[in-house]
């Protein structure tokens, strides 16, 4: 009989040859980019809270759930976006457009129930211009979300000007800004809670969430393999565009403040959380839990600096230089792994 029990001889049938290797998975788990990026966040959350003054305080955290809202909200449907191989960077124009039409409409005397509604189809209007000419003319993603940006900006100051409108409703802007019982939790909270679990249970534990992978790795074998490649990406920008334009609600309500130049540079913000969570450029690769907690640690990083009195255009250097490094060091751990367990072979081969 053989020393290595097969698979007729093992109990249940299984091939105890081919068990998975429990250690290699638990330690390539740990090592994965989604790990890493959750042990930096929960580092600098320490340090921050143990070496700046403020960072820990019940009035701070506050804060930082408002600053974190706009990004972590666009940053839901961007993850699946930037998933499929594109991008959207017209989402901060998106935002300050309807951010000047909800200005606008006040001042014609709608009422505010009526008014965000309105403001959310034009977010996703502007969507369904961008899924069109990407999806339905074929231009690179790129190109045109760079053109939008300009165009829809340029349509907020011309709706508004220069101008702003700061009389909105109490109720709305004391709910935006108040907290749960007058606590230190955000009311906002609920809203991101919600939004991050439809989102998470959309992309990885339904068909739909699993295509936009399968589209990012290889759209041309999606397509023969069945999935509507071009109707999912247009519908994906139309999510992006109606979810800008709530946020664009959101931000006039925070800051009591419809102006066109609302939200100016945060695409830049929002890739590079996106990126910093472990989401691939290039497509087909990365979870939103890490995306989430990338949010999590530019917030608290901006936060933290913001607390030293750190100037915006330091603040501007740090962002850029995480989008940067979220692009590079995902590609220096994958090849470390890739070059270890290539290592690891080469040892078991000449084992034998």
């Amino acid at each position: 009989m053989s020393e290595t029990l097969r698979r007729s001889d093992a109990p249940g049938g299984i091939d105890l040859d081919r068990r998975p290797d429990r250690a290699g998975a638990i330690k390539s788990r740990l090592t994965s980019w989604d790990s890493i990026i959750l042990v930096l966040t929960a580092l600098v959350l320490l340090i921050a809270s143990v070496t700046v003054d403020n960072f820990g305080t019940s009035r701070n955290f506050t804060f930082m759930v408002l600053d974190l809202l706009p990004i972590i909200l666009i940053a839901l449907p961007m993850t699946m976006i930037i998933v499929t191989g594109e991008i959207d960077l017209s989402v901060a124009s998106t935002l300050g457009l309807t951010s000047s039409m909800m200005g606008w409409l006040w001042n014609q005397g709608l009422s505010i129930e009526t008014i965000i509604p309105i403001c959310v189809l034009i977010g996703a209007v502007c969507g369904v211009v961008n899924g069109f000419l990407i999806t339905g003319l074929g231009l690179p993603s790129l190109a045109v979300t760079i053109g939008t940006l300009a165009l829809y900006r340029g349509l907020a100051f011309v709706v508004l000007g220069d101008g702003a409108v700061a009389d909105f409703p109490w109720n709305y802007t004391g709910w935006v800004t108040g907290t749960i019982g007058g606590g230190a939790v955000p009311n906002v909270l609920i809203l991101i809670v919600a939004l991050a679990l439809v989102f998470g249970v959309v992309q990885h534990a339904t068909p739909f969430g699993r295509s936009l992978y399968a589209i990012g790795a290889n759209a041309q074998a999606a397509h023969f393999s069945g999935i509507r490649v071009a109707r999912t990406k247009f519908w994906l920008y139309v999510g992006s565009g109606a979810v800008a334009g709530l946020v664009g609600v959101l931000w006039t309500l925070r800051y009591s403040s419809a102006r066109a130049d609302n939200g100016s540079g945060l695409e830049l913000a929002v890739v590079a959380a996106v990126l910093l969570g472990g989401v691939s450029i290039f497509g087909g690769k990365g979870s939103l839990p890490g995306v989430l907690a990338g949010v999590v640690l530019l917030t608290a990083l901006q936060n933290a600096l913001r607390l030293e009195d750190v100037s915006g255009q330091a603040l501007n250097i740090v962002t850029g230089s995480l989008l940067v490094l979220s692009v590079l060091l995902p590609n220096i751990t994958t090849a470390v792994r890739g070059n270890w367990q290539r290592r690891k072979l080469r040892r078991a081969a000449a084992a034998r």
